[in-house]
């Protein structure tokens, strides 16, 4: 399987389409464990327009074969350290290796920043993120930040 990372302009249709997917897919998740239902589409497109990507410094884009596959931005919180957010890959590629991948090139870009820390928050019931963070050696820490949906906390060095 061929793969590819590159950085994409946040404001990108490419990059509009796979926030929307990921958003898409989290916002379900969460609505139907809470309240037994997916997101109202007036809800998704109400949190997709508030949260562009703006604040990133940077959003890489996986692509499987040449097709747009996933994605993982990188904000620097201070000259130091790293977050790592909207980490997604596609359903239908998953387990193919492509988000270590990505979670991969995404520590190396913010090696490349100046980063010797990648921090990121994460919810409970995301238990595939959670095994993957583990995986590539990211270790659960107190809270970072007081994000609302965040239930676990993870940092890993990058030096």
């Amino acid at each position: 399987m061929t793969w590819t990372i590159t950085p994409e302009p946040t404001d990108s249709p490419t990059a509009g389409a796979l926030w929307r997917a990921y958003y898409t897919e989290v916002s379900d998740r969460w609505y139907l464990l809470h309240h037994g239902r997916t997101t109202e589409p007036a809800e998704l497109e109400r949190e997709i327009a508030a949260d562009p990507g703006t604040d990133l410094t940077l959003l890489l884009l996986a692509r499987h074969e040449g097709t747009p596959a996933g994605m993982a931005g990188i904000r620097l919180t201070d000259p130091a350290t790293a977050e790592l957010t909207r980490v997604f890959l596609l359903p239908r590629l998953r387990g193919s290796g492509g988000a270590a991948r990505l979670v991969t090139a995404a520590e190396q870009a913010a090696r490349d920043l100046g980063a010797t820390r990648m921090i990121l928050d994460t919810r409970s019931d995301l238990t595939e993120a959670r095994a993957l963070y583990a995986r590539l050696g990211y270790e659960e820490t107190p809270p970072h930040n007081t994000a609302p949906y965040a239930d676990h906390w993870f940092t890993k060095p990058l030096a």
